[in-house]
């Protein structure tokens, strides 16, 4: 069979101008055949990718070209879903039969987000005047690019290779060489911005600059179709809150269990859905699948409700399944309570909380652990007034995230090791990801780095955020070598505290030290996540641009 390019989408996308008032322009110079050559250059079965490209376009033009590399990479990943189920009789070891367990709901994650992407595309082609179209097309597809990663670190560890080779062959085709300079060329026919070199260096999406960099508070402002009942999840308690369903360890709610609420919640909803989970520590394992789409956790506060568990990697799991709370369904809210492991430094990566969710937001949480506390694997997530606590890596995937009025609190690791807070895992430079910390507060209890750079495109930025002493005076750490030192992006932009201070700050290529208003403007939930489009609509209070 064919390879399943998951590549093959964005390579398109990346030779095509997309514009955030709606429009699609490519070089009037180059042909409908240099395009679709383009498209497939460089893939090891080049004959099949522009056949399978070219029996789906319906005219010529370079819409039908990308709905039909859409058509043709979902058509792939459904295929290669069939392929890694057979793994399972190549298997021996647990760690293995779990990897390929990833691989599997991996696959079904990006099978959705091409779906999602490819309605998206027919709408536009249809006409639709909807101005958020660039901003989901890119987290989806970013998201599927990412998918195939996850799979095949799984195999990390194993006892035997054959699955991952056999998995890299299935999954990943060479990238191919004309991506950047593809990219370049995009970027310099993108609309110019106000004599910005800082915005310039973002390098990696053509944008607008905001026409008003003053603050945006959205905080109580509504949009037409948020309900009434969505304007009471800013309410201080529960109380007099609508709930779908109530969990008590006393047996005094519908269910003893929150696993047992999230199972009898309905699958595909398209409202609210609320769980109300009284304060009580909860010793279970939650893994809440796509199909639970819309859900919400309410809890008595940070503390009072705890979901808690020890999964860790020294115990035969992978990264990905170690979490105590992952949720994978689009537009899943917390609020007030505790996603907890304990499974200790000692046991390497041990997930809290495992996010998934497009369009997901986090209202006063507390996240604990030690490596890996926080995996924002994938899509568009938000933090707020939330606390993080952690040794290594503890804010890590390839989500894009803001963190807005957050406590970041770092803990003992084990001897010899860095505590280092963010390891950000971005891998091709179109991918529309990166943690944007902003308005937050870093108390380092011991040496700590504001991160190091997980993958070749690491993008992480500290926007107005107070640093304690023990912040490093280099702030950010290698992972090795040189690796990714000249391709990263790590920003700073008008923090304050005794840490954060610049005069010693690394002195790589990708690290910036941003002047700019508009160039520190673009990691704002207002624009980084598309925040305005979506975030009224979760009733938690945000700013949409820069406070100060």
């Amino acid at each position: 069979m064919a390879l399943p390019n998951f590549l093959l989408v964005f390579i398109f996308l990346s030779s095509i101008q997309v514009l955030s008032y709606g429009t699609i322009s490519t070089d009037h110079n180059q042909t409908i055949q240099a395009m679709l050559i383009q498209t497939c250059y460089n893939i090891e079965n080049q004959s099949s990718c522009l056949s399978n490209i070219q029996a789906r376009l319906e005219n010529q033009n370079p819409n039908s070209i990308l709905k039909a590399a859409l058509e043709t990479t979902l058509n792939e990943a459904r295929q290669a879903m069939g392929v890694v189920t057979k793994f399972n009789t190549l298997s021996i070891s647990p760690r293995e039969q779990i990897a390929i367990q990833d691989c599997q709901e991996l696959l079904d994650f990006s099978v959705s987000e091409l779906a999602w992407s490819l309605t998206e595309m027919n709408k536009i082609r249809a006409g639709s005047t909807n101005f958020h179209y660039e901003g989901d097309l890119k987290a989806w597809l970013s998201a599927a690019l990412s998918n195939q990663d996850t799979c095949l670190e799984g195999f990390e560890g194993t006892d035997r290779r054959l699955e991952r080779t056999r998995a890299k062959k299935l999954l990943e085709p060479e990238k191919p060489p004309v991506l950047e300079k593809l990219l370049e060329k995009r970027l310099e026919e993108a609309p110019k911005v106000a004599n910005s070199d800082q915005l310039r260096q973002l390098h990696s999406l053509p944008f607008k600059p905001s026409r008003n960099n003053t603050k945006t508070n959205q905080a109580m402002e509504y949009p037409k179709w948020v309900t009434e009942g969505d304007k009471d999840l800013l309410a201080p308690s529960p109380n007099g809150m609508h709930v779908d369903a109530v969990v008590a360890l006393d047996g005094s709610g519908h269910y003893r269990s929150i696993i047992q609420a999230v199972n009898e919640a309905p699958n595909y909803s398209n409202r609210r859905y609320i769980i109300y989970i009284k304060k009580g520590v909860y010793r279970e394992n939650i893994d809440m699948k796509k199909k639970k789409t819309n859900i919400m956790f309410v809890g008595d506060g940070i503390g009072a409700t705890v979901v808690t568990g020890d999964r860790n990697f020294r115990q035969g799991w992978t990264t990905f399944r170690t979490a105590t709370v992952a949720v994978s369904g689009r537009g899943f809210i917390a609020r007030d309570m505790t996603f907890r492991n304990t499974a200790g430094p000692q046991s390497h990566q041990a997930v809290a909380l495992r996010v998934d969710s497009d369009q997901s937001a986090f209202f006063r949480c507390s996240m604990e652990g030690y490596q890996d506390t926080l995996y924002i694997h994938s899509l568009r997530q938000f933090y707020r007034e939330c606390n993080i606590h952690g040794t290594i890596d503890f804010i890590f995937g390839n989500g894009a995230a803001v963190l807005q009025n957050c406590k970041i609190f770092t803990r003992q690791p084990l001897p010899m090791q860095k505590v280092t807070i963010t390891a950000q895992g971005r891998k091709d430079p179109h991918q529309s990801t990166g943690f944007s910390i902003q308005d937050s507060y870093v108390y380092a209890t011991m040496p700590t780095y504001l991160g190091r750079p997980w993958k070749q495109y690491s993008r992480t930025v500290y926007l107005n955020t107070y640093m304690s002493g023990l912040v490093q005076p280099r702030g950010w750490l290698e992972w090795y070598g040189d690796f990714a030192l000249s391709t990263l992006w790590y920003g700073e932009y008008r923090n304050y505290g005794p840490g954060s201070s610049l005069s010693g700050r690394v002195q790589w290529p990708g690290y910036h030290i941003i002047r700019d208003a508009a160039a520190a403007n673009f990691f704002t939930a207002g624009r980084f996540i598309d925040g305005r489009s979506w975030l009224p609509h979760t009733g938690i209070k945000f700013t949409a641009g820069l406070t100060n």
